[in-house]
């Protein structure tokens, strides 16, 4: 089963009634993008399915996408907000500085998030500046709109982040962030926790300590969820057989990957595989 993947465009920023007049707002079947994208739902409600979970929408929620995510949005009639679709190098800032909400091993749900009654006209603000400024072509247009993005996601990302990591030193938080951004580009080929502390100049025990610190979890949990969340996503998006993407994931073993699937997704590869190809079917 093969799902498309849509070219994400460098900057784009839509009303909801804008798409709904242009018929780009409804999904009409499961796809991802190449880049990341912030669906904001004001008004209205339907679903929103991402990575094979299904959330109901509610005014007020803002829908924080990254690249490869599968997903499809089911807006009913009348729902009000925004969508910005941006490319990783609009922003023009190292992956390991990117905003926390947008690092696949953050949080299970890091792509939901309940904008607060007390930013909401602040976020809204930036948004109609944004919208305004995007339909001009004036000198330096991308640098004031790349200017009032990372405004816009600086408010979402001190709605997310755990009080935790908000009360921590900085370096301590910087240091959880910049794992979290590591995993996410080489979980591929670095399974351990000593591989990821030599990359940030600590010992595997630190990065553990303050890991768990901030997320509740220890970093192995964050290496295996991310493998484990890719080998979901390529069962139900590619057709590719266990091998093959045990393969892709580093595994010369295809019996030691079956074993790491079922335990830690709770199911065997097969019957994982057979229940989402007749959900996204």
């Amino acid at each position: 089963m093969s799902r498309p993947i849509h070219d994400s465009p460098l900057f784009e920023i839509r009303t909801m009634e804008w798409l709904q007049q242009n018929g780009r707002l409804h999904d009409k079947k499961p796809h991802r993008h190449q880049g990341f994208e912030i669906v904001w739902v004001r008004q209205g409600g339907g679903s929103f399915c991402v990575d094979l979970e299904t959330r109901d929408i509610a005014g007020g929620h803002v829908y924080c996408l990254r690249p490869g995510q599968i997903h499809q949005f089911l807006p009913e009639a009348g729902t009000q907000g925004y969508v910005i679709s941006f490319s990783p190098d609009f922003l023009l800032m190292p992956a390991y500085n990117k905003p926390v909400i947008f690092h696949a091993g953050s949080s299970p749900h890091s792509w939901l998030l309940k904008v607060e009654e007390s930013m909401q006209l602040e976020m809204e603000d930036m948004v109609l500046k944004m919208l305004k400024e995007y339909d001009n072509y004036l000198l330096l247009r991308s640098e004031i709109l790349r200017g009032l993005l990372n405004i816009f996601l600086i408010y979402l990302t001190r709605q997310f982040v755990p009080a935790g990591i908000r009360n921590m030193p900085c370096k301590r938080s910087d240091l959880v962030t910049r794992f979290l951004a590591i995993v996410d580009q080489k979980y591929m080929i670095l399974k351990l926790v000593a591989d990821y502390a030599g990359e940030l100049a600590v010992t595997p025990n630190h990065l553990n300590e303050m890991v768990k610190k901030v997320s509740g979890f220890p970093a192995s949990h964050h290496i295996r969820q991310r493998v484990v969340l890719e080998a979901k996503r390529q069962a139900t998006y590619s057709g590719a057989s266990m091998k093959e993407i045990a393969h892709q994931l580093g595994f010369d073993d295809i019996a030691h990957f079956s074993k790491f699937f079922k335990n830690f997704s709770g199911l065997s590869f097969s019957n994982y595989k057979k229940e989402a190809m007749q959900q996204w079917r």
